[in-house]
């Protein structure tokens, strides 16, 4: 009888500690990413397989016959809303137990407004005259490219020939970019501001993961505006802040 496996979706600091977790207590892991890069996340071990790349509708009840998978833990990004709609609808559809790990939110500080969405940011005068440092990843950046005559646009990006090329084509001339990976020490982050002399940082509600909680510590120390854009709201299906519970809905599920 084939063993039970459950469907992890990662891609985030959380879900290698879930993963590295979860082979010590003896269960059988499936981890989907979206790239090869975020592959090297997870442990080389015989119960885990990391499969690379995007899965669609059209392939994912044979991934989950194929793989036989008998329950889902979301920790994929809290922005990463495709995939996470996929893997709940899917579980609804196909009776499979499905747990969505929320990252808790960070309260505001002072330096912090927050916006509901990307229009509303664009609609606002957040950015008008200033000098603004994008930290919301490649893809982001067309959504922007109108508003160079507006501001003054600088953006972080991944060391990815293709965010370059993104980037580039959004009207991001070399001198207002930089290729860096997280993550940055508080010195390196601190520095940029100041070179760059910005006035405005835009990120994502991400959480303390993704950094956010070193933004608005820096944004504090130095009279930064940090414009913080709000998380889609959370697919259907269970969810939960705590990782110990995670580990109890396998128990549950998977023995």
């Amino acid at each position: 009888m084939a063993t039970p496996r459950l469907w992890l979706i990662g891609g985030t600091s959380e879900s290698r500690q879930l993963t590295e977790k979860l082979l010590a207590q003896g269960f059988s892991l499936v981890v989907t990413v979206t790239t090869p890069i975020a592959r090297h996340l997870y442990p080389v071990h015989p119960r885990l397989t990391v499969r690379v790349g995007p899965l669609t509708a059209q392939h994912i009840w044979r991934f989950l016959q194929t793989e036989n998978i008998q329950a889902i833990v979301d920790a994929s990004h809290p922005f990463a809303v495709q995939i996470s709609q996929l893997a709940a609808e899917t579980a609804q559809q196909q009776r499979l137990p499905y747990l969505r790990f929320e990252r808790p939110l960070l309260a505001a500080t002072d330096q912090t407004v927050d916006v509901p969405d990307l229009a509303t940011l664009q609609q606002g005068e957040y950015l008008h005259q200033k000098r603004v440092l994008l930290t919301l990843g490649a893809h982001w950046l067309p959504h922007f490219q109108a508003l160079h005559t507006q501001a003054v646009l600088f953006a972080r990006i991944l060391p990815h020939p293709e965010s370059l090329q993104t980037a580039i084509g959004a009207g991001f001339s070399p001198d207002r970019l930089i290729a860096l990976r997280p993550p940055i020490s508080d010195a390196l982050e601190r520095a940029l501001w100041q070179h760059w002399r910005i006035e405005v940082v835009i990120t994502k509600a991400s959480g303390s993961a993704g950094g956010e909680a070193r933004k608005q510590a820096l944004a504090q120390e130095l009279g930064i505006l940090l414009v913080r854009i709000a998380r889609p709201q959370p697919v259907m299906g269970q969810t939960t802040h705590d990782i110990k519970q995670i580990y109890q809905f396998c128990q549950n599920h998977l023995t």
